[in-house]
């Protein structure tokens, strides 16, 4: 008799699960609270997949042997309290997708730098000719790679709403980025259990396996403190401070790597993507590559020829003496905080939207330094302007992006910046921080 999985949620981790599931021999059936998006629903239809939308049918979910959780959805839902009281399993799609997993899984996780970290890791080991793929909470999903491209090495990008219902899932090679306080309504508003959250990456690694951390990050080792002898792997930190034994510094303007027995070095102005927070994620990437003996000339040409992502410090158009950069993804203060500290010209800073609970406090020396004017764009923006009165000499309040840039654009003069680094969540005007972004670069294009 086939088991029954039921997948809640028909986004892309929902719709990949649902086609791996199928795949497998399990009966499935994918259900949508909200409405499910034309491709996905016609993704379920060719598949000859049973779905549902807007609703939950509760008899067909409690029905279920297995329930694939969509990371989108609350642990607080009504129906996932009822699957739980039920005892029903309740997987994530990650947790799913592991067992039919015949590659290695570089995992990377981390409250800032995930996206970018992923994809520099990807173009690593494309240049050398792995067969590799890109999936997680970037791209398409694990699973659906899994079901219709399987690669050797799987770079992930993992969220710890992903982490959270994992119970066997594992990396060869599991890299924790930073933790900075974010989505901590999913968390009871409690820094321990997303700390805890972000650790699971480590969960059930081997003596054979790899964790890569950073020293710097003060939750990082405040957790490490007390429970670094639960990590069973061998751990490798990557450090701007100090020089770990085995790990990655920079030390005078160049990175090392130096991992089993072997050191890489090059200077820290060749990589193609500026910033302190990207020569964090260099060393994480660069640890990673070592790990699996990358030769060095391949990754030093790798470092040399990668592209920043869009929406994350993306330089859109210089106009009259004045640069436009899209730094849309940055969502929090820690993101805003590395974004400012990388910016070597006067900013016009656009910020706005959401809040998450910011506490604008740790901003303020940098913003005092670089800042000279802001433009707040959101539907509320009292939060903003009240946190900077005082501190900015100049702020203008809108409600579009259209008057945003135009804004910014007149306040800019020659050698200034023009800076999108919104702080806040996009879903008050936007459908999306990629939706943002794309409106900001329309906008820069027509002044």
């Amino acid at each position: 008799m086939k088991k029954k999985i039921v997948i809640l949620g028909a986004g892309e981790s929902g719709v990949g699960s649902a086609i791996l599931a199928l795949q497998k021999g399990y009966e499935v059936f994918v259900s949508d609270f909200g409405s499910i998006s034309t491709k996905y629903e016609t993704m379920l239809k060719d598949y000859h997949i049973s779905y549902e939308q807007n609703q939950h049918s509760e008899d067909i979910i409690l029905s279920a042997d297995v329930i694939m959780k969509s990371p989108g959805i609350s642990n607080s839902a009504d129906i996932i309290k009822k699957i739980r009281n039920k005892g029903i399993k309740i997987v994530s799609e990650i947790e799913f997708a592991y067992p039919y997993c015949d590659g290695k899984i570089i995992g990377i996780t981390g409250s800032n730098g995930k996206t970018t970290t992923t994809n520099l890791i990807y173009h690593i080991f494309k240049s050398a000719s792995h067969n590799v793929g890109m999936a997680g909470n970037i791209g398409i999903s694990f699973a659906y790679m899994i079901a219709t491209d399987p690669k050797d090495y799987y770079i992930l990008e993992i969220s710890s709403f992903q982490l959270d219902d994992i119970d066997e899932f594992k990396c060869d090679i599991a890299i924790l980025l930073n933790i900075t306080p974010d989505h901590l309504d999913r968390y009871n508003y409690e820094m321990k259990n997303y700390v805890a959250s972000k650790f699971k990456i480590a969960k059930n690694l081997t003596a054979t396996d790899a964790f890569i951390y950073c020293a710097d990050d003060e939750e990082t080792m405040k957790y490490m403190d007390t429970h670094s002898s639960e990590i069973l792997a061998r751990k490798f930190a990557f450090s701007l401070q100090k020089e770990p034994e085995e790990g990655a510094y920079s030390k005078e303007n160049k990175l090392f790597i130096n991992i089993l027995q072997t050191t890489f070095s090059m200077l820290s102005n060749e990589l193609t993507i500026k910033g302190k927070h990207n020569q964090y994620n260099s060393l994480a990437a660069g640890l990673a590559a070592r790990h699996e003996e990358i030769r060095d000339e391949v990754l030093r040409e790798a470092f040399m020829t990668f592209k920043s992502i869009p929406h994350r410090l993306e330089s859109v158009l210089t106009i009259q003496g004045v640069e436009y950069i899209n730094d849309s993804k940055a969502t929090n203060i820690n993101s805003v905080w590395y974004a400012l500290e990388s910016m070597e010209k006067d900013v016009i800073w656009i910020a706005g939207g959401v809040d998450k609970g910011n506490d604008y406090e740790v901003l303020m020396s940098l913003v005092k330094k670089r800042v000279k004017a802001l433009v707040c764009l959101g539907e509320d923006n009292l939060k903003l302007q009240s946190a900077f009165s005082g501190v900015i000499d100049v702020i203008i309040s809108t409600d579009n992006m259209r008057d945003a840039v135009r804004s910014a654009s007149q306040l800019a003069e020659k050698g200034d910046a023009v800076l999108l680094s919104p702080c806040c969540a996009s879903f008050d005007l936007f459908q999306n921080y990629e939706d943002r972004g794309d409106q900001f670069k329309e906008n820069v294009r027509l002044l």
